[in-house]
């Protein structure tokens, strides 16, 4: 697994969001955008880590900025989660790992000193041009939204 690093270019996506509306970075071209990947809905770290990027919207909207989760659940869970907790960007479906594969945010990885593959939380800040300014991987979710919005705004 190969993880990306700051001044690659973003590997291009489009993934089917809670509503099956196709949503690809190119769509964000000309805007700072932060992609961030997670386990799964509506489960504690998830929660607050989605909920923490919610709250921060406003903030990241002076920066221009927009915020896309992308997790392997379905659209159904998806928008079950946004009604649940509010929230207003967008998630996208990447059913079988091949976007999360590509950012390296799936793998092997240790959970509860056990070995294990999966989602690896990982989020990227990606600058208006699609060059990655930072990447973030196995992060802590409380948090960690305020960390992505204090590198965007330095």
């Amino acid at each position: 697994m190969a993880r990306l690093e700051a001044r690659s270019p973003a590997p291009a996506f489009a993934l089917p969001d809670q509503d099956g509306t196709l949503v690809s970075l190119g769509d964000f071209a000309g805007s700072p955008v932060v992609v961030y990947f997670y386990p799964a809905d509506d489960t504690p770290g998830c929660t607050k880590e989605a909920c923490q990027f919610n709250e921060n919207l406003p903030a990241f909207s002076r920066s221009a900025a927009k915020v896309v989760g992308i997790s392997p659940d379905g659209d159904v869970k998806h928008r079950k989660f946004r009604e649940k907790y509010n929230l207003t960007f967008p998630l996208l479906c990447d059913t079988d790992h091949s976007v999360m594969a590509a950012y390296g945010a799936y793998g092997e990885k240790t959970l509860y000193g056990k070995k294990t593959v999966g989602v690896i939380r990982s989020t990227f800040l990606i600058g208006p041009d699609g060059i990655i300014r930072r990447a973030w991987y196995n992060v802590r979710a409380d948090g960690h939204a305020a960390k992505v919005l204090a590198e965007l705004e330095a």
